[in-house]
């Protein structure tokens, strides 16, 4: 046997806890891997066993080219119906719909329904639970609806057709899909189809028997014809399993950082033992070979245990995006991930586990073997680096600080160019690079000590005493607090640039905006009833307006939408003045029009402008004056005409003071036969975008939560490593009377210690560079983040960490004073 592989033997077997100690945090990197792929494969798996299918009797497909103009509808059917061996032609059609599922009522998020014919060999969408709807009464509902609204085959829910009124339906199904972007998805039958009404949209159209050239002559230019088993063949949408692998490659990356951190706490504790092999005659090379060999035995040992906990961390993660809504906006909830790995999964995971460990071994190993005999046999205690290294460690990293300064600098004089994006990127790189990388070991103990002279004023000496251990290994300290550091930063940075940039949209927008909008959920034309009922006692200002879209040309010859609402000019003119709008002069006769819209189409104020595509035809009118798009919800032209189109919306402007959610509530109580009627306040909106945001914050958190538990094993392993080291001086603080219970408590502060600075202090970096970035693109606004998400996060990583601590501290524990001084 080769002298480097009996060496790693030996290690392992009479050092099995210090060999096998750099690879805790393999285990968790290498479990967070696994955990991605199983949970990446479930939601792939959910989304795509839910897709629609091509039946097996159906021969030909017809479908749209991409980003083709031409329309398939029944003309198109009929056409293919004709050509030469087709039998039979199944148009594959949806529908919107209202579900009035939020307390009876409809919301702004409409159904799509696909329509099914009623025979089996005809089905398209796959069914989980339950079975496929009939003709009419029935429907089968996509599994995220099913699972936020507690529905079961059997329940009965209502659905509004294309007047409004409402049907009663039941669940037969619960589908394999889920929705889309919060979307819910039904499958209905062709006879509740023909009762719901409203226009049909044409997919495809699925033909059996023919020949496809003499179906695509058929269809003619613009529409692809495709066997049924190509389409069926074609590769499944595979997105979703984007979203979580570059986050479980970061908390590999962490895992080898801190597997280099551990491996160079190992090697620095055998220093005397490698000392006396080279004073005994033993070359570097085989001691370095002995020592990756040890680091490849213990990848495998790591990538193994990894791989066979990746199915319950992959699982505990589907129950966290369950719990936090996440799953519910990917459209895939209650997944199951295996619990155990397939053959091709531990393999992957063992190659992985293996390949970075030993890659993570190398240059502690080229380092510790560097180190002269005589060198290595003096006392490593109270050792310090050569002061000559150290001033020139320091020298460069000022340096390198100072750059990412100038370039901080330049991206905030160079604000609102692409070229300050860039430059407040590769600062932010460089600075982090600086900080912690290079002055880590000055940085990150100057914190600790921060953080330890404060909390001694409230939890006595130990916390100093913690403060001291931070110092007294600095370089351990920076490689541990780094990862931690960095996910801080960058969760941090995100919130408060998001949050900050919608506080100022919020607050400083010149967009002013109706309190509220009263409109149909599927556009459908309002009643007297519901102006009536909008104009309620908190109302201080209400105007219904009568919209329709319209093609109009601009000067280059470009045809873009336009959406003109006609109103009674003397509600508008009260409207328009009650919010600082000049419109005394609108009146039969005059126009009013958007201010951008104005400015696109070279209107002026007292000219003539004449209107396209109007019923009746064009329509010239003076320009009486310009308005905010926004003030009239997004309307672009206003004509003193309530009889231009059916009434489309109430805008409502609220006294001061009213309550937004009592006026909804108002008016829905007053429209109970109405249930599509939606009332969206302003406030509701800000509320929804809140959640959105903090939704986002949460999934940050949680995906970098893998790199986070990565990190905190490196305080275990070093604080375990810290133990062994200081044996005789905790036997000596046994000896002098503290308890078992005080070092335990020295240990754990130690672990929070580190905690604290990797969290503040990378909150404190995220802080910066999101402000820096918010100067960059020429917005100056005072920090503004979703504090309570960022809270429980900076807790979380705390708890993780005295949780890390735990096993340390036990250790601690049971050192005994006189064995304890008798060692080393």
């Amino acid at each position: 046997m080769p002298t480097s592989l009996r060496l790693a033997v030996a290690e392992f077997r009479n050092r099995p806890g210090r060999a096998v100690l750099p690879g805790v945090a393999l285990v968790v990197g290498v479990a967070c891997l696994l955990a991605a792929l199983m949970l990446s494969d479930a939601m792939v798996r959910a989304t795509n066993e839910g897709a629609p299918v091509v039946p097996a009797g159906v021969d030909l497909v017809v479908r749209p080219e991409p980003r083709s103009d031409v329309v398939l509808d029944q003309g198109t059917a009929d056409r293919v119906a004709q050509a030469a061996g087709v039998t039979q032609v199944h148009p594959v059609r949806e529908v919107r719909v209202d579900l009035l599922i939020d307390g009876g009522r409809a919301n702004d998020r409409r159904t799509t329904a696909d329509i099914e014919p009623d025979r089996d060999a005809l089905r398209r969408v796959p069914i989980l639970e339950g079975r496929s709807p009939g003709a009419d009464g029935e429907v089968a509902i996509d599994r995220v609806t099913a699972y936020e609204h507690g529905l079961k085959p059997g329940a009965s829910i209502k659905l509004a057709d294309a007047a409004g009124k409402p049907l009663d339906v039941v669940v037969r199904g619960i589908t394999k899909r889920g929705s889309v972007a919060e979307e819910p998805r039904l499958v209905i039958g062709e006879g509740l189809a023909a009762k719901l009404g409203g226009t049909h949209r044409f997919e495809a159209l699925h033909v059996v028997g023919g020949d496809r050239d003499a179906v695509a002559q058929a269809v003619g230019q613009g529409f692809r014809v495709d066997t049924g088993a190509a389409v069926a063949a074609e590769p499944p949408n595979d997105d979703l399993a984007d979203v979580l692998l570059p986050f479980s490659i970061l908390a590999l990356a962490t895992s080898v950082f801190v597997a280099s951190a551990t491996y160079r706490a190992v090697y620095a504790q055998r220093q005397r033992h490698t000392a006396l092999l080279r004073c005994l005659g033993a070359h570097r090379g085989p001691l370095v070979w002995a020592n990756l060999l040890e680091a490849l035995l213990t990848g495998v040992v790591a990538g193994a245990v990894g791989a066979l906990l990746g199915g319950s961390v992959a699982w505990l993660l589907a129950r966290l995006f369950d719990a936090t809504g996440l799953s519910a906006l990917l459209g895939a909830v209650e997944m199951s991930p295996s619990l155990l790995p397939t053959t091709g999964q531990l393999v992957v995971g063992v190659v992985t586990a293996a390949t970075l460990s030993a890659f993570a071994a190398v240059r502690p190993s080229l380092a510790a073997a560097r180190i002269s005999p005589l060198a290595a046999l003096r006392t490593s205690e109270g050792q310090t680096p050569d002061q000559a290294v150290v001033r020139r460690r320091r020298r460069f990293g000022i340096g390198v600080v100072a750059v990412a300064v100038v370039m901080a600098v330049l991206a905030v004089i160079a604000s609102r160019s692409m070229a300050a994006i860039f430059l407040v990127l590769f600062s932010g790189i460089t600075a982090v690079f600086g900080l912690f990388g290079v002055l880590g070991p000055v940085i990150v103990p100057a914190l600790g000590r921060v953080f330890g002279s404060v909390a001694s004023r409230f939890g006595g000496a130990q916390w100093k005493l913690a403060a001291a251990e931070v110092r007294r290994v600095p370089q351990r300290s920076a490689s541990v607090a780094m990862p931690l550091l960095l996910a801080a930063a960058m969760v941090t940075f995100f919130a408060v640039t998001v949050g900050s940039a919608q506080r100022m949209e919020d607050e400083f927008s010149n967009e002013p905006k109706p309190d509220a909008v009263v409109v149909d959920s599927g556009g459908r034309a309002l009643d007297g009833a519901v102006g009536a009922a909008a104009n309620r006692p908190e109302a201080a200002n209400t105007v219904v307006v009568h919209g329709l879209d319209v093609e109009q040309e601009d000067a280059d010859g470009f045809t873009f939408p336009t959406q003109v609402v006609g109103a009674d000019p003397d509600r508008m003119r009260e409207w328009l003045t009650s919010q600082d709008v000049d419109a005394a002069g609108f009146a039969p006769g005059t126009v009013l029009l958007d201010e951008w819209y104005a400015e696109r189409l070279g209107a002026q104020v007292g000219q003539p402008f004449t209107l396209d595509g109007l019923p009746g035809g064009p329509r010239t009118a003076t320009v009486a004056g310009t308005f905010t798009g926004s003030l009239l919800d997004d309307a672009e032209v206003v004509l003193p005409d309530p009889g231009l189109a059916p009434a489309s919306k109430v805008l409502v402007m609220l006294r001061q003071g009213a309550d937004p959610a009592a006026y909804q509530e108002g008016v829905r109580e007053a429209l109970t036969g109405a249930p599509t009627i939606l009332v969206k306040t302003k406030a509701e909106a800000t509320a929804q975008n809140q959640r959105y945001l903090d939704l986002g914050i949460v999934m940050l958190m949680v995906l970098l939560g893998l790199s986070v538990a990565v990190a905190v094993t490196g305080i275990g392993t070093a604080l375990t490593i810290s133990v062994q080291e200081r044996r005789k001086e905790l036997a000596l603080r046994r000896a002098l009377g503290v308890t078992k219970g005080g070092l335990q408590g020295g240990v754990v502060a130690e672990a929070v210690l580190l905690a604290l600075v990797g969290v503040l202090g990378g909150g404190i970096f995220g802080l910066v560079y999101a402000e820096l970035t918010l100067a960059a693109v020429g917005v100056f606004a005072w920090p503004t983040a979703a504090v309570v998400p960022l809270l429980v996060g900076g807790t979380g990583v705390v708890v993780l960490a005295v949780v890390a601590a735990f096993g340390p501290a036990r250790g601690a524990s049971r050192i005994r004073p006189a064995a304890g001084l008798a060692a080393g």
